[in-house]
């Protein structure tokens, strides 16, 4: 056995969370190595959806435009009973883009990883290591972690010693069965066929999300490209996947959707099996050890927030983590990120939870109040435009999240990503650090404090989207994250530049430090 060069982080699992938390790490300067067990892109179609702020992940990593033009909107939900007979449907507008894009995009997996791994290929800091197998992760009593893993070509065995570990693993995570932690179940379990088909025949269906509502076989149909279709049913229990091996075999399923096409027409790209699961690990972190997407939290695909949520827990810790060692943040700093992302997960979780047994539980008696009380839906005030907003819900009060208990309090809360006069968005002119947006234009005194934490200034024009945003949070200023989190608000910006010495570390007390 050899041991390499060491990193400062070292990221297990080259899916699409590893390989965003190793691209913003690079980003901030910060050098990592991502372990895969596969050579290339896992090459079968999972995830399909991401909502608009994890498309707003998606442009700080640097590929908006690409990942643009191999998604394509999707323009809201219609509920079908049992008979295909459509009870509500919640059209989405295109033009309400709170964070500068659509607010449900279909994509097709493989190629999305294709575009994070190309991406990640333009950073010199970030090293992707695929076709090897880590086989063990060890604390060492020095607070670095010692990492084992073959290669799957040779069987040649090495090991490496870094200071972070990031568990991007999966749902059968080594990461986490090695830090002692384990998957609570939420008592959900349900066993899916995953169908994939390609074809150039026009369906003439609507471009939204079809549920079926249908206790006996429930199910969901949604188009994901200009030629790819994606369906997904409810398994009975004396069935398998190999039931529905072929596109003749799935007529009967896919046929309310395709009667437009011939089964010659009807290339079947993939079917599977599927056992989605609801579940939560009981801790996210042990020491410098991290665990991050399926590694910590399973979603039931009701709400399309599975792989979203892996990218969101990368954002959230990626640049606590290069603050820390680069010493521009506390140490503390990275207690928050359990704080913060565990309690959003279990949110999510519940909600998919909730659409789900909504839409598919309670047999005939449930059927017969969806047929009366869904067409009744869109009458109710607010509701109808609640199905359709991709707003999450604000992060968990923290050491790095201030919340009051006052009504429309921002902390916590992603502000929107707005366009200014000139069409640039506030991402764009915020950069990747602490920012500070206000209504009212900071003295010299103000910015100069600014600067030395690293932090920008945003003022806000009159009447603009982010000047009604504060006012609605009936605040003046507030200091935003690099995840583009509220940190705090409060009525002006002299006020929050004073507290940004509570949180951040000046950039003159802090020369010299190296993370290479």
């Amino acid at each position: 056995m050899s041991c390499t060069d060491s990193p400062p982080v070292v990221v297990v699992g080259a899916g699409p969370t590893g390989i965003t938390a190793a691209t913003l790490l690079a980003q901030y300067g910060v050098r990592s190595l991502v372990l895969d067990r596969y050579a290339d892109t896992y090459p079968q179609p999972r995830a399909v959806h991401l909502d608009d702020e994890v498309f707003r992940i998606i442009h700080r990593l640097g590929i908006a435009e690409e990942f643009a033009k191999i998604s394509r909107p999707a323009l809201g939900l219609r509920l079908l009973d049992p008979t295909m007979r459509v009870l509500a449907e919640f059209d989405r507008d295109p033009a309400r883009t709170p964070h500068g894009y659509p607010q449900a995009n279909m994509f097709d997996q493989p190629e999305l990883e294709a575009l994070l791994r190309t991406n990640l290929a333009r950073h010199p800091l970030a090293t992707l290591r695929g076709n090897v197998e880590v086989t063990d992760v060890v604390a060492l009593s020095d607070g670095r972690t010692r990492i084992t893993y073959t290669d799957r070509a040779n069987g040649h065995e090495q090991a490496i010693e870094t200071d972070y570990v990031l568990g991007c693993d999966g749902a059968n995570s080594l990461v986490r069965a090695r830090i002692g932690s384990t998957m609570r179940d939420l008592r959900f379990e349900q066993r899916w066929l995953v169908v994939d088909v390609a074809t150039t025949a026009d369906l003439g269906q609507w471009s939204g999300v079809h549920q079926l509502c249908d206790p006996r076989r429930a199910g969901t149909f949604m188009q994901i490209g200009d030629e790819r279709y994606r369906w997904e049913f409810q398994l009975r229990p004396d069935e398998i996947a190999g039931d529905f091996g072929t596109v003749e075999a799935l007529a009967p399923l896919l046929a309310p959707w395709t009667s437009r096409a011939a089964i010659a027409e009807l290339n079947l790209i993939r079917v599977a099996e599927y056992t989605f699961r609801a579940q939560l690990a009981d801790r996210w972190r042990c020491a410098n050890i991290f665990l991050l997407g399926d590694a910590a939290h399973l979603t039931p695909p009701f709400v399309g927030q599975g792989m979203g949520a892996g990218l969101r827990d990368g954002m959230n810790l990626a640049w606590k983590l290069a603050g820390v060692i680069k010493g521009t943040l506390d140490p503390g700093a990275l207690e928050t990120y359990e704080q913060e992302r565990k309690p959003h997960a279990r949110k999510m979780i519940g909600l998919a939870l909730t659409v789900g047994r909504a839409m598919t539980s309670g047999g005939e008696i449930g059927n017969m109040l969806r047929r009366t009380i869904v067409p009744q839906i869109h009458r109710l005030p607010g509701l109808r435009e609640r199905v359709t907003d991709s707003r999450t819900p604000p992060l968990h009060r923290s050491a790095l999240v201030h919340r009051s208990h006052r009504r429309n309090q921002l902390g916590g809360t992603l502000c929107p990503n707005a366009v200014d006069s000139a069409g640039v968005r506030l991402d764009d002119l915020l950069g990747n650090g602490f920012a500070i947006v206000t209504t009212q234009n900071p003295t010299a005194a103000d910015r100069l404090v600014t600067e030395r934490y690293g932090a920008t200034v945003h003022v806000a024009g009159p009447g603009d989207e982010l000047a009604n945003w504060l006012r609605n949070g009936r605040a003046g200023a507030a200091i935003i994250r690099p995840d583009r989190t509220v940190l705090h608000c409060g009525r002006d910006a002299g006020e929050l530049t004073a507290l940004l010495g509570r949180y951040l570390v000046a950039v003159d007390e802090n020369q010299g430090s190296s993370v290479q």
